[in-house]
């Protein structure tokens, strides 16, 4: 069994819109290296300052150095049947097969990735970066940031690393079935281990602790592992696997619970690499509130996270058409009614002989009216559906057509009306995709949804969070 120990410098962090600009191969038998060899390239583009400064690498330098065409022959040769090695194996292997790809040579290798393999050899570490660990395990290493120098304290980590294996861990990464061949290098497996074979939610950490992506399963156990899989080239998965560090889950009974609490969490946390729930949010609300002279106005404007409203829009005519009908069809003053895609206010074009105000109360109560009944127009309902033991059933409770709550109770409750249920559920802000969502859901499985119009009726009016003041509500 032979080792391809390797290292290259690029000229930026995904292999997909970057190039190699330097690499080394070191190859190790088990016992000893066998063969060294390595080789500025021409990316065929600029070299940014930064990298530069990383690793002395600038244009002048590679400008006569062979393009990777020229050497992709013998480094095909060199990898071709051996293990491939490298310190975060998956950087450099993604760069390295895509560029071979390129040259149309089709190649693919076990690999091992020597963060990996020291965390499990030699627990303990606070880092495990080429340098720090090098320096802390006493290894030499000289001409840091490139290739050459890096390859070959890689090397010597990787030949102490075998000699301090007693338990047979190489051995056990390097079978086909183990998740060390996919894993990310920073990923504690212990967490992966704990995910149950069940529908959830799950949590990708970093170093730091901070939720950095959420996303839903039915099966959490492998959809997490699917994360890890295939030959991806792009800028998002490299440095989304490399910030991996640990892995948290919420089971839920249901794929609907799931998804509806995948978007809540998002909603939340709004993580770094959660990129696809957050084009799906509306960026328009019908908002009611009252100002300081007593009058209640309706609005159309733009939404702020964690604002409420009365109804949201994907866009703002949209808005302003519903604003307008409920205007026209119960006789609201126009200067109460703010229409934000207005050049000039919709008050301002009204005539002085119309200029006096309505009375308060009775302005204040045709407001009221036409807020029931754009509310009354949506269906309030309760979905019931399995729960995540024989135990318990799961509810999600959607009021005037908005998600209102979900959660889960024993199905020996004491409950005695269904406001009993509604006041024990978990209180959940939705948007426009979780309705979505939910009306999919229920167009599929009619027989799971109970309908509380006639018996329930609440009216849910605009809250203010500290993420959404009063003033900014009237500011259109």
């Amino acid at each position: 069994m032979e080792y391809a120990i390797v290292d290259i410098e690029t000229t930026g962090g995904h292999a997909r819109n970057s190039r190699m600009t330097e690499i080394a191969i070191v190859i190790h038998d088990g016992l000893r290296v066998i063969e060294r060899w390595e080789s500025l390239i021409n990316p065929e583009q600029d070299i940014p300052l930064a990298i530069f400064a990383l690793t002395g690498i600038d244009n002048d330098l590679v400008a006569n150095a062979p393009v990777f065409g020229d050497i992709a022959q013998q480094v095909f040769n060199m990898l071709d049947g051996r293990i491939f090695v490298a310190h975060n194996v998956n950087f450099d292997y993604s760069f390295i097969r895509h560029q071979l790809e390129e040259e149309g040579f089709k190649w693919g290798a076990r690999k091992l990735c020597t963060v990996r393999l020291s965390r499990k050899i030699k627990p303990g570490f606070p880092s495990y970066s080429l340098g720090k660990l090098c320096d802390a395990l006493g290894i030499p290493i000289s001409n840091r940031h490139r290739a050459g120098g890096d390859a070959e304290a890689t090397a010597l980590l990787f030949a102490s690393l075998l000699e301090w294996d007693h338990e047979g861990v190489l051995e056990e990464m390097l079978k086909k079935t183990s998740t060390d061949q996919r894993f990310p290098p920073n990923l504690a497996i212990e967490d992966f281990e704990a995910l149950p074979a069940q529908p959830g939610v799950y949590y990708f950490l970093n170093q730091q602790g901070k939720v950095i992506y959420v996303g839903k399963a039915v099966h959490l156990k492998k959809r997490v592992a699917s994360h890890f899989t295939g030959h991806s080239i792009h800028k998002q998965r490299q440095h989304f696997l490399k910030e991996i560090y640990h892995i948290t889950f919420e089971v839920c009974a249901t794929e609907l619970m799931a998804l509806l609490l995948e978007c809540t969490e998002i909603k939340r946390l709004w993580p770094a690499y959660n990129r696809a729930l957050k084009r799906f949010e509306p960026k328009f609300g019908l908002f009611r509130y009252e100002a300081q002279n007593g009058y209640h106005y309706l609005a159309v404007g733009k939404l702020k996270k964690h604002c409420q409203c009365l109804q949201t829009f994907n866009v703002e005519y949209e808005g302003i058409h519903v604003l307008r009908q409920l205007m026209i069809n119960f006789d609201l003053d126009p200067r109460m009614c703010m229409f934000a895609a207005a050049d000039t206010p919709y008050a301002q074009r009204i005539k002085e002989a119309d200029a006096d105000l309505p009375n308060i109360e009775m302005h204040n109560a045709q407001v009221d009216l036409a807020v029931d009944h754009l509310l009354g127009q949506q269906p309030t309902f309760v979905i019931v559906d399995k729960g995540r033991t024989l135990d318990e059933k799961s509810y999600v409770w959607v009021e005037q057509g908005n998600f209102y709550a979900m959660g889960y109770l024993d199905q020996d409750a004491q409950l005695a009306s269904i406001e009993d249920i509604r006041s024990s559920l978990k209180r959940y802000y939705g948007n426009h995709y979780m309705m979505q969502v939910i009306n999919s859901y229920i167009n599929k499985y009619p027989r799971k949804v109970t309908y509380l119009n006639d018996c329930h009726r609440a009216v849910v009016l605009p809250e203010v969070t500290d993420d959404c003041d009063g003033e900014s509500l009237i500011l259109f």
